[in-house]
């Protein structure tokens, strides 16, 4: 009897040591990746550390720096906040119409699909600073073109009132990944519900609320979490054009004011930047960057969460 639990006991052993073998590269990932990055953030975040010298403990200072008397945090957030909303809802329902027109086009649809995607592949250093001289309010065709109109002369970059926008149109240009994934959702689509649809005479409307956006409620659920996720890191476009329109291009000795024109391009990403390696603030940058964080995953969860009633039982 003891010999038999002996054996079962060995046999549980080895079965437990084969399941940790194999799923060790993953482990090794999620404790480098991701469990010592968040657990030193949360750390730092109770400390005083500027990279150089021993950390020392502060309590919840930082904190209470972050939250009350750090003049970039509120902004940086409403701004963020303001791109989750309006950019992400943009650029999935600009990506769908562009995805749906070239998948319903007889002729032509690869130089659409080709001139669509192009400006994905822009790095985006180069697309913002296209942007800005394009939408310059003085000397930029955009603004000719829409004086030439009547339709007035926006400030884009160089005024607080539309310098999101003006990111938007940007974000907008560069939809190529979108319009690939929805065309690719759109072709899947059985072409039998459409024809059963039209039998019914059902209108385009129609048969794209009850045939189509049925059919691609993962990939817009998909496209949702994703975009708000990257739009949480927005860090590249909005920094450059604020440097390029303020007029610092670079070099040493220059003033440069975060997020302008008045704040108004400022991200949480970018006050992580200023406080870790412009002032050396470690604890503040990682309380920053903690709340973004916890931001990031409440609208995972809760997208996720209402996405699973929006997802048919199969997907």
């Amino acid at each position: 009897m003891a010999a038999a639990v002996h054996t079962l006991g060995a046999r549980r052993r080895r079965a437990a040591l084969r399941t940790l073998g194999f799923l060790s590269p993953w482990l090794v990932g999620f404790g480098v990746f991701f469990a010592y990055p968040l657990g030193a953030t949360v750390y730092f975040s109770f400390m005083k550390y500027d990279g150089f010298t021993d950390p020392v403990w502060v309590g919840l200072k930082n904190w209470r720096y972050v939250l009350f008397d750090y003049p970039f945090f509120w902004p940086a957030l409403a701004n963020t906040l303001w791109l989750v909303a309006v950019m992400v809802t943009l650029r999935t329902v600009f990506g769908l119409g562009i995805g749906l027109l070239i998948t319903r086009i007889k002729t032509g649809a690869g130089v659409f699909r080709t001139l669509f995607y192009l400006p994905y592949l822009a790095p985006p250093v180069a697309a913002t600073m296209s942007f800005v001289f394009l939408m310059n309010p003085g000397t930029g065709p955009v603004n000719t073109v829409l004086g030439r109109l009547g339709l007035g002369e926006p400030g884009w970059f160089n005024d607080a009132q539309w310098s999101k926008p003006a990111l938007t149109v940007l974000a907008l240009w560069c939809v190529g990944d979108l319009m690939v994934i929805f065309m690719a959702s759109l072709l899947d689509v059985p072409k039998e519900q459409y024809e059963a649809a039209e039998l019914d005479g059902a209108g385009a409307w129609s048969r794209f609320r009850y045939v189509t956006l049925p059919n691609i409620r993962p990939v817009v659920l998909f496209a949702v979490v994703t975009g708000v996720i990257a739009t949480m890191q927005y860090y590249t476009e909005p920094i450059v054009a604020a440097k390029v329109a303020s007029g610092v291009i670079g070099g040493s000795g220059q003033h440069f004011e975060p997020g302008y024109p008045e704040k108004s391009t400022l991200t949480v990403p970018q006050s992580v930047y200023h406080l870790g390696f412009q002032r050396f603030d470690t604890g503040a940058a990682c309380v920053v960057a903690l709340v973004l964080f916890v931001l990031a995953m409440a609208f995972t969860y809760v997208l996720m969460r209402r996405g699973s009633g929006f997802l048919k039982e199969d997907d």
